[in-house]
């Protein structure tokens, strides 16, 4: 039996249809052709994740203002760009799909996207646990006939759903009324957001089409959105059921026929331990979302106190081959603190929610199954979430939050930027009161013209945060000590630093391109000193070069200034 069967015998049982391993290795073996052959990933791989109209310019559409913008300030920066759905939707900024194969008219078409990828390489969002009420496949339930009459879950509301995990607290079931009568559904999200039904082989065999189309459209990377839920048995949890990791796998196994340097990565915002078990046994995501790190490090900068930041950073075990983080700090969503239930006791988390709301933000909520509620996201720009700390606003909010994003240039993995940070974007109130949602706070619409106004004005926080960061990207692709599966060690150096060390450390002369480096973060408002009895390695006890200034160090008798960030090399022999 070969890897395939086998994988599609875990998730349909003695129920497989005997002809739906030949027809989806068939799928496969007819898009073998034609596919651009991707490099490894290195150091200089950096992915900005951005809505089709986050940058809006007259007389293009949004898609080309988009690459146009990139192409001007960020071309040799940033590697790819992940655009969020950009498909035809009906709610929840493009996560409902209404069409998975066509471009919503509103942001551009086929065309915008192919030239787009001439510049960067793509990542594509496979919604794949559920599509929008006004889908064609859900108008067939309803009508009870053409192709999509059986991809949804029909439930029983007067049954026991109280085991099952959900990220949101609108109704599980909701009502449909179709040709045939009143029939119920499931919706883990909303009742916009019809379940698909995996268990139907044919779903299974529509989302392959799908996958491929993408691969086929220039997506390198593609994004299995919400996966941890696709899979339901009445009784359990509904998440992360066997028959979800063998999905996982098998899309996997479809990705590495057509090319081992594609990558699929897995969004699943739930505690650390769960969220790391989509890499299996490095046969399934290639790259998960490191979904812990955002509200680690706005708690560390919050309360000035990295003490779970490291404790975390330092437990994180070592990943099977091919496999690596995607790390963020901030996207399209809110902080989600699902991921550090087990890690930031609860009556912390709700101090920082308290301070997500005094500075214009909001929380939402989730559902426990029990009639009780817990935070689910921070609803807020991650830029004015660090416009000060639990005491209250101060004016260290853009070297705050630069810190803020020096930590995610340097832990090991890839990053990936959200488009809003680039742009020391502030909270959007009125697209909230526009579209009522809270996340729409997070997700402003910048008129280019706008942008580039403030971006000329010199004590503007888009002149003083997009310029550095700029420069920090332009440098941070010259450290080889930043390659992805570059070795990392978190040391504890007392709860107001947070210290790394990315590469093994020197051990004589430091080659030019660095393959080692000690990163050092002074997480507080205050100066800072690291604490000599601290045992790093000899190389880092010595004078080093700080690369983010260019200066001489010698860590054990240097104060850095209050969220100050250091890059430190050996120096090299012939400087000696």
């Amino acid at each position: 039996m070969d890897q395939l069967e086998l994988l599609l015998q875990e998730i349909y049982g003695e129920s497989l249809d005997e002809n739906l391993p030949a027809l989806l290795q068939q799928k496969v073996a007819e898009a073998q052709h034609g596919f651009p052959r991707y490099q490894s990933w290195s150091e200089k791989d950096v992915i900005l994740i951005s809505y089709g109209d986050s940058v809006l310019s007259e007389d293009l559409s949004p898609l080309q203002s988009l690459h146009q913008f990139l192409g001007e300030y960020l071309s040799g920066l940033v590697s790819a760009v992940h655009i969020l759905p950009f498909f035809p939707f009906s709610s929840d900024d493009g996560f409902s799909v209404i069409d998975y194969y066509q471009v919503n008219y509103k942001l551009g078409d086929w065309d915008d996207i192919k030239t787009l990828n001439q510049d960067f390489e793509l990542m594509f969002d496979l919604v794949m646990n559920h599509c929008s009420r006004q889908s064609l496949w859900f108008n067939d339930f309803v009508n009870g006939t053409g192709e999509g009459q059986d991809y949804f879950i029909e439930s029983d509301p007067k049954l026991d759903y109280s085991a099952v995990t959900r990220p949101r607290t609108s109704p599980l079931i909701v009502d449909v009324y179709t040709r045939q009568g009143l029939k119920h559904v499931w919706a883990t999200f909303s009742d916009d957001q019809i379940d698909l039904d995996f268990a139907n082989p044919k779903v299974l065999t529509a989302f392959v089409d799908i996958f491929i189309f993408y691969l086929k459209q220039g997506a390198r990377f593609v994004r299995l959105d919400a996966v941890a839920f696709v899979w339901k048995v009445l009784g359990s949890n509904c998440i992360h059921l066997p028959q979800t990791h063998a999905i996982v796998k098998l899309l996997r196994w479809v990705m590495e026929q057509l090319d081992p340097n594609m990558v699929l990565i897995t969004e699943t915002n739930v505690p650390h331990q769960e969220n790391v078990s989509y890499f299996g046994q490095g046969d399934e995501a290639h790259m998960v979302y490191q979904f812990a790190l955002p509200p680690l490090l706005l708690h560390a900068l919050n309360r000035g106190n990295g003490h779970y930041l490291t404790a975390w950073a330092r437990d994180l075990v070592a990943l099977p081959k091919g496999c690596n983080y995607f790390n963020f700090v901030a996207s399209h969503d809110g902080i989600g603190v699902r991921a550090v239930e087990q890690i930031i006791p609860k009556h912390e988390i709700m101090d920082l929610a308290e301070s997500v709301h005094n500075f214009g933000g909001f929380v939402s909520m989730k559902s426990n199954g029990d009639g009780t509620q817990n935070p689910y996201e921070l609803n807020i720009s991650l830029f004015d979430a660090l416009q000060g700390t639990r005491t209250g606003s101060d004016q260290w909010q853009v070297e705050r939050f630069l810190c803020s994003q020096k930590l995610l240039l340097s832990l090991q993995g890839i990053p990936g930027i959200y488009i809003h940070s680039l742009t020391a974007t502030a909270n959007d109130q009125a697209l909230v009161e526009q579209t009522g949602r809270t996340r729409s706070i997070n997700r402003h619409r910048w008129q280019r013209s706008e942008f580039e106004k403030l971006l000329s004005q010199e004590h503007s926080a888009q002149a003083q945060v997009f310029q550095r960061y700029r420069a920090l990207l332009a440098l941070r692709k010259s450290i080889s000590a930043f390659h992805p599966e570059s070795a990392q060690r978190v040391y504890d150096c007392g709860d107001a630093l947070f210290v790394l060390q990315r590469g093994d450390a020197p051990t004589g002369k430091q080659q030019a391109e660095y393959q080692s480096l000690l990163a050092v973060f002074n997480l507080t408002k205050h100066p800072q000193s690291i604490d000599h009895h601290v045992q790093l390695p000899q190389a880092y006890q010595q004078q080093c070069k700080d690369l983010l200034s260019d200066e001489t160090v010698l860590l054990q008798e240097y104060k850095l200034k209050p969220y100050q960030v250091l890059w430190l090399v050996s120096e090299p022999e012939a400087s000696k």
